[in-house]
């Protein structure tokens, strides 16, 4: 039977309950157990899909083409854990679910209400993996203590609790904050958080306390008595220069030792994260720098967050420091673009900051500066080439303007869909790629398999004109022939794809595109 981990937070938003949760399963794992990670979400969205990125950062995207919350990335950087849509619940799906099943008449006629039939549907996702055989099931949830949206999943908690007893442990991330004009620390806050949490029946039983500052142990002992929490399971989660230090930091704290304490599992030896250290080591080893410029529309660092840690993975591994700027696409700043090594074209949604992208395209053509074009920024090379090589001046994407050159179109079987959720092109699709081709070098095989996120198609009626111009189509789907990859063999790094390889990177394993765009980028 699996065990649980819920993980839950007060005070403030956007303490790092997803990087806290991903270092636990790290920690779990590193021990011999097989873990997987989920995230509740009170919104009442479906899914972050049609959320503007300012709203909620990026939609991340899993195999089995789910749109999710951007932690689920980090619960496979983290972990190399592949999730799917029953990894992501939000308060939408749930009570669409239930009120499905009312339509359909499962209830017999019976008042639905929140309690029993929300928080039974919230407790049957919350166990739904348990099929699977994992030994641990780690639940974030997402919001903080007192949001009144949160309260059926507290609720469902306090209940999985008291039926699993042992087999269940809550973690409670809280801030405690620096008054500077006082000169204290602060732990009022987290007396608060904590007493909210009891006031709806739930003892957490490790605190994790997010704090700038190093807390001494008089502190953590306060904290520990006035919330009925044991010394050794109050943890304190600094500010670290790099967030995949967090699992270190917590495992020399013995956090991963107190979590199978309070379930009744032996300790045993501590494990030395070998893999992980040495990743680490060889960050803090790195001095030079490669200049990575991300030309986009969202000037805000989560609506990239996928990219930038590709990025930093393979820099990495490249022995050099990533150092990134955002380049906003809709007023371009051309200086900007002579400063990097290498630029990385966005993907995005409609026709804002189109224009300043193909710039950007034209000025990495035309200089032979490493360029990579992710879902739009693929498109945006297309388009870019047609007008200015195929000397198409109205090509253009069926997306953005009405054209007769068109060299960017809707998929076929998506024309006349009017429910933004069923039209796209969702999740991990093969990808077969051209013999004796850089990208065939890259990936050192010919099928490989990426996950997409987008509507519109490179058209293959315009591919032969391409090809002879110089831009190749180098990937395609086996069985629809769409085209994955394009590139310009001639330049140093030209590569635009059509599907999100930034999705399937990780700490330990760095996908292998990025590795080789930040090695052009150093070599330029």
């Amino acid at each position: 039977m699996s065990k649980y981990i819920f993980v839950t937070g007060g005070v403030v938003s956007s303490l790092g309950k997803g990087i806290i949760s991903a270092s636990i399963g790290k920690l779990l794992q590193a021990r011999g157990f097989r873990i997987t990670i989920q995230k509740f979400d009170p919104y009442i969205n479906i899914d972050p899909g049609t959320l503007n990125p300012y709203e909620h950062g990026e939609c991340y995207v899993t195999s089995d083409g789910m749109e999710t919350d951007l932690d689920l990335g980090h619960y496979e950087r983290f972990t190399g854990i592949t999730t799917t849509r029953h990894n992501s619940q939000t308060t939408g799906r749930i009570y669409q679910s239930v009120i499905e099943a009312e339509r359909r008449g499962d209830y017999l006629g019976r008042t639905i209400q929140v309690v029993p039939h929300i928080t039974d549907e919230i407790k049957r996702r919350m166990k739904y993996l348990e099929k699977d055989g994992y030994d641990f099931i780690i639940t974030e949830i997402g919001g903080t203590i007192g949001d009144i949206e949160s309260a059926p999943f507290l609720e469902s908690i306090r209940q999985l609790k008291w039926e699993l007893g042992r087999d269940a442990v809550t973690v409670h991330l809280t801030y405690v904050p620096y008054l500077k004009a006082a000169g204290e620390l602060k732990t009022k806050p987290t007396q608060h958080s904590v007493k909210e949490l009891q006031s709806v029946g739930i003892q957490p039983d490790i605190l994790i306390l997010r704090t700038e500052r190093h807390l001494d142990d008089n502190l953590r002992r306060k904290v520990a008595g006035f919330c009925n929490v044991a010394l050794e399971c109050v943890i304190q989660s600094e500010d670290m220069p790099s967030i995949y230090e967090v699992p270190v930091s917590m495992q020399r704290q013995g956090l991963d030792a107190a979590i199978l304490r309070k379930m009744g599992i032996p300790v045993g030896e501590t494990p030395e994260l070998g893999p992980w250290n040495r990743f680490l080591e060889l960050r803090k080893r790195a001095k030079e720098v490669v200049r990575i410029g991300l030309v986009g529309k969202y000037a805000l660092q989560d609506a990239y967050k996928s990219i930038c840690e590709s990025l930093s993975h393979a820099a990495t591994y490249n022995d050099r420091k990533v150092e990134i700027t955002f380049i906003d696409s809709e007023h371009l700043d051309i200086s900007l673009l002579e400063q990097q090594d290498g630029l990385v074209i966005c993907p995005g949604f409609g026709q804002r900051g189109t224009k300043g992208k193909m710039i950007a395209v034209r000025y990495a053509r035309e200089n032979d500066v490493p360029c990579f074009g992710i879902c739009l920024g693929m498109q945006m090379m297309v388009i870019e080439f047609a007008r200015d090589v195929l000397g198409l001046k109205d090509a253009d994407s069926a997306e953005m303007a009405e054209t007769k050159n068109a060299v960017i179109d809707l998929m076929a079987g998506q024309k006349g869909i009017a429910n933004l959720g069923g039209t796209m092109r969702l999740g991990a699709y093969d990808c077969e790629l051209e013999a004796g081709t850089r990208m065939e070098t890259v990936y050192g095989e010919r099928l490989i398999r990426e996950r997409h996120r987008h509507r519109y198609e490179f058209n293959n009626d315009y591919l032969g004109r391409f090809e002879d111009a110089g831009m190749k189509c180098v990937g395609k789907n086996p069985e629809t022939s769409l085209v994955e990859i394009v590139e310009i063999p001639e330049l140093r790094w030209f590569v635009g794809t059509q599907f999100h390889p930034e999705y399937q990177s990780t700490v330990l394993n760095p996908h292998p595109l990025f590795m080789d765009f930040i090695k052009a980028a150093i070599g330029r």
